[in-house]
């Protein structure tokens, strides 16, 4: 689908999304306990549908409901074949689950998931005795447990998924476990991963995050979980009100472990004008100024930033660019090419990013089937100085399916 947004003052509340990542948690958790768990507000984004899909193949009941999802565990195998649509934290997530069968499954996925490298994935699990066989390096994914537990060495620097897959599953191998981490990049996914499994009963013992220990023979508890606000997409809100807007955000915790809080600290730095309340952050129209900012940790947060940097007087400095090469697209190559249709010049140096702000112009823009390249040119498009079209703009499903919506609900001009 193309839509196309004028430029627009945003004024209004709007509650932020759901976390989609830790909805995804919640249900390989509730997934693997023996009982009923629910899961209050829960994100029913694509990838979050792809992981409820996966839960019932492997066994689960699961009843949505439109503020609860309600999750009963079961190890009865009911599907061979797994699909993870377009979403790499299922496919990493949910290899290591597979693993506990000693059925033969088979996992595959759809689109931009099918070009992501799984050799990580069949590595690590052979390490653990399960016969895992990618394709050629990428998907379908063949997986045949059990899995017993034993010690593994890992890589963690493209990402921490395949971490949390091993950490859920682990406790449920007759063996304990232990994983030994290498540079592993994005560490507050992971103390989201433990917080979460604390909650449903696991315990996960870890030092300094280059060793984890894992009991086995655990079991899960059945827990009644409320999903918090998600800072990935919220930080799209928090741009915008920032560029064209006077806005209340609602719904993001301010003690959350998830990384992309960190796009508080990048606003900041730009003098953006925002107040954090107890339960909403107020933020409004400023004179933007060049920032400088490590992603690494957050790369998620290159959208939204770029988006800002746009801005921004000055070149503003956005390190992490290595961590956006396996991504729903090349990342920075995609920003570069899009934002520069809108008149606005990056650079890419070794792992740094440079923006050179202005002001966008009116421009027909590619999303490229990534949801946070769709999200960002729709952002960059509030104050630009004509309409900016964006093809293929429906991809934004995947993680935040009403951020249209929300966009006109607070003024903006989008038409389809």
């Amino acid at each position: 689908m193309e839509r196309y947004l004028e430029p627009s003052e945003l004024k209004g509340n709007i509650k932020a999304p759901a976390s989609k990542s830790m909805t995804q948690r919640a249900i390989a958790a509730s997934l693997l306990a023996d009982g009923e768990s629910i899961i209050h507000n829960p994100s029913y984004c694509d990838d979050s549908l792809a992981a409820m899909s996966i839960a019932v193949g492997l066994g689960a009941r699961v009843e949505p409901q439109v503020h609860e999802l309600k999750i009963t565990g079961s190890a009865i195998l009911k599907e061979s074949k797994l699909n993870c649509g377009e979403s790499g934290l299922a496919i990493r997530m949910f290899s290591p689950i597979a693993a506990l069968y000693s059925a033969e499954i088979t996992l595959v996925g759809a689109n931009s998931l099918k070009k992501r490298p799984m050799s990580m994935i069949e590595e690590a699990l052979n390490q653990l005795g399960v016969k895992c066989k990618s394709t050629d390096g990428f998907l379908p994914l063949t997986i045949r447990g059990p899995l017993a537990g034993g010690k593994i060495e890992i890589d963690g620097s493209v990402s921490s998924q395949l971490l949390t897959g091993l950490l859920m599953a682990l406790p449920l191998a007759s063996k304990d476990s232990e994983i030994k981490v290498r540079n592993l990049k994005s560490k507050p996914y992971i103390d989201m991963t433990i917080q979460l499994l604390n909650s449903f009963g696991i315990s996960i013992m870890t030092s300094d995050y280059n060793l984890f220990r894992i009991p086995g023979n655990q079991k899960y508890k059945p827990n009644s979980y409320t999903v918090e606000g998600d800072w990935s997409g919220g930080a799209f809100l928090l741009v915008a009100g920032a560029i064209n807007g006077q806005l209340c955000v609602k719904g993001l915790r301010n003690d959350s472990k998830q990384s992309d809080m960190a796009v508080l600290k990048a606003l900041e730095i730009a003098g953006a004008k925002l107040t954090l309340g107890e339960d909403h952050i107020d933020i409004s129209r400023s004179q933007l100024k060049a920032f400088e900012f490590n992603a690494t940790e957050s790369p998620d947060l290159f959208p939204p930033l770029v988006a800002l940097a746009s801005y921004c007087k000055g070149v503003s400095a956005i390190k992490g660019v290595t961590r956006l090469i396996y991504k729903e697209s090349n990342r920075a190559n995609t920003l570069k090419e899009e934002f520069g249709k809108m008149n606005i010049k990056i650079e890419i140096a070794d792992d740094m990013m440079f923006v050179t702000g202005g002001r966008p112009q009116g421009a027909r823009v590619e999303s490229h089937d990534d949801h946070r390249i769709a999200m960002a040119v729709a952002v960059a498009s509030l104050g630009a100085s004509g309409k900016i079209s964006i093809r293929d703009s429906q991809c934004v499903a995947k993680s935040y399916p009403h951020f249209f919506e929300d966009l006109r609900q607070l003024g903006a001009l989008v038409h389809e």
